[in-house]
């Protein structure tokens, strides 16, 4: 694994955090496996570790929403990556507002989309969501939260 941890340890991707709504419940999480992945169509595609309960929400949704934060929003990465929505309500401790498909919009986020699910890719240990955008937010300005601002945060959900 050396090669691989040389290459990886060079990466400092946006984090984002990923909301889901579904069946009645809401959850959201901290990731840093997300990409565009079409222009045309425009599509992202996220991967959510299926250790995570937003993971178990998102199986059952149409609609993920993906807020991309500044970097001096840490605790609110914190919240979303520190904490367990089996355990914790995050979204008492959050601004958000009901977007389509029931879907969380974190208000404070610096930009954000919500999209819906056009298919699921399973590969290891994440899954992947590739989304097609119905609905944009946010601003255009501002230093994005990267991996390295992250390392901090003790992830919330179970490690094997």
């Amino acid at each position: 694994m050396d090669g691989a941890d040389a290459f990886t340890d060079r990466l400092n991707p946006q984090m984002c955090v990923v909301t889901a709504a579904a069946e009645g419940r809401r959850a959201g999480c901290l990731v840093g496996f997300f990409s565009q992945c079409s222009i045309r169509p425009v599509r992202f595609m996220v991967w959510l570790s299926t250790a995570n309960h937003t993971y178990e929400v998102a199986r059952a949704a149409d609609f993920l929403a993906v807020h991309l934060l500044d970097r001096e929003q840490h605790d609110l990465a914190e919240l979303f990556g520190g904490e367990c929505g089996a355990r914790t309500d995050k979204f008492a401790r959050a601004r958000w507002r009901s977007g389509p498909g029931g879907t969380a919009v974190l208000e404070d986020a610096a930009a954000w989309f919500v999209g819906t699910v056009g298919r699921r890719v399973e590969d290891g240990d994440h899954v992947g969501f590739v989304l097609e955008p119905v609905e944009w937010g946010g601003r255009t300005e501002g230093h994005l939260l990267r991996l390295r601002e992250a390392l901090d945060i003790a992830p919330g959900h179970p490690v094997d």
